[in-house]
């Protein structure tokens, strides 16, 4: 798996699937991830992440399909015979060496030149370089994972896999490491799959995602594009935090009839509302509530059930005729409880989906779809 030049690996999974027992791990899924960026794997827990990671190193067989790297098939290859470097959220380190032994060990083991200069030059980037004397028992389990990434970016490898690898930091270290990290992605030369169950951080790390829900591959293309055009409700459920708000509507001459709500203009696709699903649901990020109304905002009036302040936003939970919304207002807002307010809503900014759950209308951006 070693690339040639300055080439970098190709990686594709053509039909894979995984059973345990009887048991289902991975439906049948094919994705070819980009050699160019950072390609995450976006899910809940056991959505089927490691599963495919571990295919995809070679620690697992699939039990239908093939693996193939630079067109060649390795499914039957096992990891030791493959380069690849791995980081889990659970740190693996070596206990007898200290952290500048334990970040060189690649380095040794590839006979590089400026070892020292190259394990401080890591160190420094992930803030570690202080500890470069110490043992991994001396440290946090913060600092142990950071020792754990230095040492996986220095061996180098064509294939980089890396299992939800900031969970175990804080999250002023979390948001620091996840930019630093992604321009030595851009700058490395290691085909980067990155495995998280946070939609923020699929957005901050950009490239391609590929959105996995109890063992199913659901959509996978450019991040921003997964975003905002979620081809199913499961897809935006997945790729939304807080969670987007899902409100029960009908198929009107207007566009779309909240049920126990107020109607929104929104066009519907060919060949129109009676051949469609009398069920449809709207989809609206709480990002897209306002406090304040604008032209063509259709207000949501109701109240307070609960107000939360997390970093520079408040998030607000609102008992409405169309449910229970949540708003995440940006700055800090005080609401008393079972206060009445009205939240507003511009209808070119919402999601429909019909009732198989399927996208039919998502918001329109500037500059295009």
């Amino acid at each position: 798996m070693r690339k040639q030049g300055n080439i970098l690996m190709e990686l594709t999974l053509e039909g894979i699937s995984k059973k345990v027992g009887p048991q289902p791990w991975l439906y049948d899924m094919s994705i070819a991830p980009k050699r160019d960026a950072v390609t995450v794997l976006l899910g809940a827990t056991q959505a089927g992440k490691t599963s495919l990671m571990r295919i995809m190193a070679g620690l697992d067989a699939p039990s239908r399909g093939r693996v193939r790297v630079d067109g060649v098939d390795v499914t039957g290859v096992p990891v030791r015979e493959r380069n690849v470097a791995m980081v889990y959220q659970q740190f693996i380190n070596y206990p007898s060496m200290s952290v500048a032994d334990n970040i060189a060990s690649p380095l040794k083991l590839r006979g590089e030149k400026n070892i020292a200069e190259r394990v401080r030059a890591l160190a420094a980037k992930l803030h570690i370089e202080m500890f470069l004397d110490r043992y991994p028992a001396e440290l946090s389990g913060g600092q142990q994972q950071r020792v754990a990434l230095a040492r996986a970016l220095a061996k180098g490898a064509p294939l980089m896999l890396l299992d939800e690898p900031l969970v175990n930091l804080d999250y002023k270290l979390r948001e620091e490491l996840r930019e630093e990290l992604t321009q030595l992605f851009a700058a490395g030369d290691s085909t980067v799959i990155y495995a998280t169950t946070e939609p923020g951080e699929a957005l901050l790390l950009g490239g391609h995602t590929a959105v996995m829900d109890a063992g199913e591959l659901l959509q996978y293309g450019p991040t921003a594009e997964v975003f905002h055009e979620p081809r199913s409700l499961r897809v935006a459920r997945a790729f939304s935090d807080p969670p987007m708000n899902l409100i029960g509507a009908e198929a009107a001459s207007a566009g779309v009839q909240l049920i126990s709500g107020p109607a929104l203009s929104i066009p519907l696709p060919a060949p129109g509302p009676k051949s469609l699903s009398a069920a449809l649901t709207v989809g609206v990020r709480a990002s897209a509530l306002r406090l304040q109304a604008s032209d063509g905002d259709v207000a949501l009036p109701g109240t307070v059930e609960l107000a939360e302040i997390s970093g520079s936003d408040t998030f607000v939970h609102l008992s409405t005729a169309a449910g229970e919304v949540v708003a995440q207002l940006t700055g800090v807002h005080y609401f008393n409880l079972g206060a009445p307010l009205t939240l507003h809503l511009n209808p070119a900014q919402v999601y429909v989906f019909d009732s198989a759950g399927a996208l039919l209308v998502s918001p329109r951006r500037p500059g295009g779809r």
